[in-house]
């Protein structure tokens, strides 16, 4: 029994993901985030809004008991925050009314979740599921934090560059579309996978970085080295790159720029890079690199044609609409000297 719950809620998932009930999708790829927090009881409700202070959120509370809560939802919607709804959706006109707004969004994950008969009332009410959560904070992104967890999360938010808003204000908020569940579902098989495999190493803390990292044993072809020379590959984050760039080109070339900072600390300061002797990257991207002191070097025509091909793929999955403007990647390099005298800093002893 346990097996088949879990796998009619991955479908049901899935099926939000895509868009199902008019679902939700988090905007682009800025510093904003939203920020999604249940309540329980009208007490909750008013601690979680003294911790936010300034700061707007969507708050969640169970749509039956809430009806009830006049005071605190007003004070809520006053001070800025969403008001969305969970459990049946029945009472939704109910709940209109004790917030003093309409109420835009629903929680189609919490505990109890709405079966698809209250999913379609409320898509019939222009009631839209609210985005499935991220585990991690991403740019344009949602996260689902708890009262007790509120003022720690804000404030790292903060911390790291990031916008703590309600989802309903979150720029680029759109419904999903199918292709927003195929690219969840390639992060969590090709990419997860493929970072499990390799030891990549998430650069990736402030909403404006876009690296990657890769401890290598061995200096693969064509790069100057001794073969057995252990050096660092850069990777992109591609979906965060794919939503970036929807928002800005030259915010992404700056944020590309800014990244190789973060690769640089990395080597000065992990001990799975102390000994890398030289930084490259297999890239599209190879022309903001040249213009930042990297060398090129051609790839095997082979070589060149397998990561052509896995580039299109990228391209398929995130849904890249402007194509690049070159067909064929590059491999780019600099020593690893070189690169800590550009890109590194000083470190307290």
């Amino acid at each position: 029994m346990s097996a088949a719950v879990s796998t009619l809620t991955r479908v049901r998932r899935a099926r939000l993901r895509a868009g199902t009930y008019g679902a939700w999708h988090g905007g682009s790829g800025g510093p904003e985030i939203g920020l999604i927090v249940p309540v329980s009881d009208p007490e909750t409700l008013r601690r979680v809004l003294e911790t936010a202070g300034p700061t707007r959120l969507t708050v969640v509370v169970p749509a039956a008991q809430a009806i009830g809560w006049g005071d605190a939802l007003r004070a809520a919607a006053e001070a800025g925050h969403e008001v969305a709804g969970s459990g049946p959706a029945s009472p939704l006109a109910a709940l209109d009314v004790a917030a003093g707004h309409a109420i835009r969004s629903w929680a189609a994950d919490a505990s109890p979740a709405p079966g698809h008969r209250s999913l379609l009332a409320l898509a019939a009410r222009g009631v839209h599921p609210l985005p499935l959560p991220d585990v991690a904070a991403r740019p344009g992104g949602t996260l689902r934090v708890g009262p007790d967890d509120l003022a720690a999360t804000l404030a790292d938010l903060k911390a790291r560059g990031y916008r703590p808003m309600p989802v309903r204000d979150l720029p680029g908020l759109r419904r999903a579309t199918p292709r927003d569940a195929l690219a969840h579902a390639y992060a969590l098989t090709v990419e997860a996978n493929f970072t499990r495999a390799h030891h990549v190493i998430d650069l990736t803390s402030r909403p404006d970085a876009v690296m990657r990292v890769a401890p290598l044993r061995d200096a693969p072809a064509p790069l100057p080295l001794p073969p057995d020379t252990p050096t660092a590959e850069m990777h992109l984050d591609s979906a965060r790159l794919v939503s970036m760039a929807a928002r800005s080109q030259l915010g992404t070339y700056r944020a590309y720029q800014r990244s190789l900072k973060d690769v640089a600390y990395a080597m000065q300061t992990l001990p799975e890079l102390a000994d890398a002797q030289a930084v490259f990257a297999v890239t599209l991207f190879y022309g903001p690199l040249e213009q930042a002191g990297f060398t090129l070097l051609e790839l095997p025509p082979a070589r060149a044609r397998l990561y052509g091909l896995g580039f299109r793929v990228l391209r398929l999955v995130h849904g890249t609409t402007r194509p690049p403007s070159v067909q064929q990647p590059k491999m780019a390099w600099m020593p690893r000297e070189e690169f800590l005298t550009r890109y590194g800093q000083p470190l307290r002893p």
